[in-house]
C-alpha cells in the first residue's frame, strides 16, 4: 500500500514534468536555450517532431501496458490492467480465463497508456486501482 506523499512524487503536476524535461533536453544539449518558450508552445510541429523521431525511439513491444477495459454489454463496469501483449491479454478477458473479469464478457479496450518503465506502469495501474484513480479515470477519460 502506497502513502499519499510517494504517490504525489511518482505522479508530479505537468508543470513540474514539462520542467524537468526542459532541463533534461537543455542539459543535454537537444534543445538550444534560446527561444526555448518559443519551441515548448503545443502547435510547435518541430518539437513534436525533434521528440518523436530521437534515438530514444523504441519499438513498442519494449512497452509496458496499463489498460482500462470497458464491458460491450452496458458500457458500466471497468477494469484497470497492466500487461505487455495487450492482444493477448484482451482475448485472455474475453475468453473468460480471468476470474475477475469472466462474468461480464465481452470488454474492449477504453484507453491503453505505454510506459517504458515496468516499474512506473505498475504504480499507475495502482493509483488507477484506488479511490482517486478511479475519479481520475471518469473525469480524464
Amino acid at each position: 500500500h502506497q502513502s499519499s506523499s510517494r504517490r504525489s512524487r511518482d505522479f508530479a503536476s505537468a508543470s513540474q514534468l514539462r520542467s524537468k524535461w526542459i532541463a533534461e533536453r537543455t542539459r543535454r544539449g537537444r534543445l538550444p536555450r534560446r527561444n526555448l518558450r518559443q519551441q515548448m508552445k503545443p502547435g510547435n510541429t518541430a518539437l513534436h517532431h525533434r521528440k518523436h523521431l530521437s534515438e530514444n525511439f523504441q519499438i513498442m513491444s519494449n512497452f509496458h501496458y496499463v489498460y482500462i477495459l470497458v464491458d460491450e454489454a452496458t458500457g458500466t463496469r471497468f477494469y484497470v490492467g497492466c500487461t505487455e501483449d495487450l492482444k493477448s491479454r484482451l482475448e485472455k478477458h474475453n475468453k473468460g480465463d480471468v476470474s475477475h473479469t469472466s462474468e461480464f464478457r465481452p470488454w474492449k479496450i477504453k484507453n491503453a497508456i505505454a510506459f517504458t518503465d515496468c516499474e512506473k506502469a505498475y504504480a499507475f495501474e495502482a493509483y488507477l486501482k484506488t479511490h482517486c484513480g478511479r475519479a481520475f479515470i471518469k473525469r480524464h477519460f
